[in-house]
C-alpha cells in the first residue's frame, strides 16, 4: 500500500435545498502520509443573487473542525466545478492548491453562470493546477472528466484499503435514477448528449473497475443510508 494513497473518506453535508430535501455535500480524503484533500467546498457564507433555493447547514469549516482540522490543514481542493453549491467556500482554503479541469476553468472566465461566486474560485494561477481529462492525482485517487452538467465537470474515483473503489459522481449523475444507459428526458439540460456520454462512461468504469459503492451527488434517499462524518469509509 502506497503511503500517499487514500486511507479514509469522509462525507459531509454542508447545506441543502430545503424544498426538495436535497443534500449539499463535500468530501474529505485522508492519505496514509497525512495529506488532507477536500473535494468541493459547499455553499457560500452569504448567498449571491439566484441562490435563494439553497440553505446553509453545518458549513465545511465546522465539519472539518469536528474532525480536528482547520482550513490551513487542507493541502489540496479538488474542484469538481464552479457552481455555487460546490465552490462557494474555496477562498477559505488559503494554503491549498486547487485542481480543476482546464476546459472548465477557461469556460468559467466568461460564463455568467459562475460569476456570482467568482471571488471564491478565481484564485491566483500559481495555486491552481489545471488538468486535461482523466488524471491520476495520487495512487488510488483519480479524476474522471465528465462534461455535460457543465463543460469540464469532473467526478472522483477513490480506492480505499477495506471498502475498495468508491465513485463520487458529483453532478455528472446527481440522482441514482439517472445512472442508466437509457436516454433521460430532461429538458432543463442544455447538453443532454454530453451528459449521457459521461453517464455511460461512468457506468463502464463501474463495471470495468468493479466499483462497490457509487455515491450520487444529491440523492436524498441514498444519502440517508451512507456513513457521515465523523464516521468514515476506510
Amino acid at each position: 500500500m502506497n503511503q500517499n494513497a487514500p486511507q479514509r473518506l469522509y462525507l459531509m453535508q454542508v447545506g441543502s435545498v430545503p424544498e426538495h430535501e436535497i443534500p449539499i455535500v463535500c468530501y474529505l480524503v485522508q492519505t496514509g502520509d497525512g495529506q488532507n484533500i477536500l473535494i468541493d467546498s459547499g455553499l457560500p457564507e452569504t448567498m449571491p443573487e439566484g441562490y435563494t433555493e439553497f440553505e446553509n447547514g453545518q458549513d465545511v469549516t465546522q465539519q472539518l473542525a469536528s474532525l480536528g482540522l482547520t482550513p490551513d490543514d487542507i493541502g489540496t481542493v479538488i474542484s469538481t466545478h464552479y457552481d455555487g453549491d460546490h465552490a462557494g467556500r474555496h477562498a477559505t482554503f488559503t494554503k491549498a492548491q486547487f485542481v480543476v479541469q482546464r476546459v472548465h476553468h477557461l469556460d468559467a472566465a466568461t460564463n455568467p453562470r459562475f460569476a456570482g461566486i467568482r471571488p471564491q474560485w478565481d484564485q491566483p494561477m500559481e495555486r491552481i493546477r489545471l488538468v486535461d481529462g482523466d488524471t491520476q492525482l495520487l495512487p488510488g485517487l483519480e479524476l474522471i472528466e465528465t462534461s455535460g452538467h457543465v463543460p469540464g465537470h469532473q467526478s472522483v474515483l477513490v480506492r480505499l484499503p477495506k471498502t475498495g473503489a468508491i465513485l463520487l459522481t458529483i453532478d455528472a449523475v446527481p440522482f441514482a435514477a439517472g445512472f442508466t444507459r437509457d436516454e433521460q428526458d430532461d429538458l432543463s439540460n442544455p447538453d443532454a448528449a454530453a451528459t449521457r456520454a459521461s453517464t455511460i462512461k461512468l457506468l463502464e468504469l463501474v463495471e470495468r473497475e468493479h466499483v462497490g459503492l457509487v455515491i450520487f451527488g444529491h440523492d436524498k434517499t441514498q444519502w440517508e443510508t451512507l456513513k457521515k462524518a465523523p464516521e468514515f469509509y476506510e
